[in-house]
């Protein structure tokens, strides 16, 4: 009898870890999903082509991708990191940005304690609204980095994300203050007004209020303290990287280096890049 149910419970625990691997692995499908996303919205939004029903095609020579050319990671591997058409080789990052954004899925997934016996809808809707808001300043942060700039339309997408996680917590009751995220939806219209008026009267984007509006959403989707904590992380490495630039320069005085250190320092790139990985941090400690 005690080896039957021995035998049982071996079984059962072999069957949950099966099921768990199966699970994480369509989680880390789905995030390399998203990561090709991402990289086809980091090119085109700021081209102003459509990222949704325009098909996808080499950048270099038009050729309609086929289905088989269209899978995440694989895709690139068998290729051979070329355009089967054109032979022009497939930037790395595309292949990178892909595996890590898989590899996120999975980790925030796995700082949830999500598993097949808990796969209940608070967990589900928590999870999805991570992914939503991954969506938007993972995006931000590509163009940021290539353009150095704060796509508008983007920075909109991520402020609905915010207005819908906000309606949500309300109407569950997950000990919200609805004073407190009132006074974040007043300074969203706010904000928003100074920029479009900005706008308007320069017909220029305003780095600094989109910045500013950036680290509002950040501070509704991953809390007060994950967003100051980015916010501090990010000033103190652009302080010692200036610091260092000064340096060299001062001790090098046959060959200074000149550097737009503005360019070089692509605030919002770094902001939702140390967002991330302190979000999860923090995910990793309270779940």
């Amino acid at each position: 009898m005690l080896y039957a149910y021995a035998f049982i419970s071996k079984y059962d625990i072999e069957r949950k870890i099966i099921m768990n691997v199966f699970l994480y692995i369509i989680i880390f499908i789905m995030g390399t999903l998203f990561g090709s996303f991402y990289s086809l919205a980091v090119y085109r939004i700021p081209k102003k082509i459509d990222i949704i029903h325009k098909h996808s095609f080499c950048p270099n020579c038009g050729h309609k991708l086929k289905f088989w050319e269209l899978i995440p990671v694989l895709s690139y591997v068998f290729l051979g990191a070329k355009c089967k058409k054109c032979n022009t080789k497939i930037r790395p990052r595309y292949f990178i940005l892909e595996i890590l954004s898989g590899c996120t899925f999975v980790l925030i997934a796995y700082c949830l304690k999500i598993n097949t016996y808990n796969l209940n809808l608070s967990n589900i809707i928590r999870f999805a609204f991570i992914i939503l808001y991954l969506v938007c300043i993972f995006i931000i942060a590509g163009i940021d980095k290539d353009e150095r700039k704060i796509e508008k339309s983007v920075l909109y997408y991520g402020i609905m994300v915010s207005c819908m996680y906000i309606i949500y917590l309300c109407i569950m009751g997950h000990n919200t203050s609805i004073y407190r995220y009132v006074m974040y939806l007043v300074t969203f219209i706010i904000l928003l007004i100074i920029d479009t008026e900005y706008q308007i009267r320069t017909a220029k984007q305003n780095y600094l209020i989109e910045t500013l509006i950036l680290i509002l959403v950040m501070i509704v989707n991953s809390t007060e303290f994950v967003s100051i904590a980015s916010i501090f992380v990010v000033l103190v490495s652009i302080l010692l990287t200036r610091t260092i630039y000064y340096l060299k320069n001062s001790l090098n005085k046959h060959k200074k280096e000149h550097k737009d250190l503005n360019q070089l320092h692509k605030f919002a790139y770094l902001l939702t890049i140390a967002n991330v990985i302190i979000l999860i941090g923090q995910m990793r400690v309270y779940y």
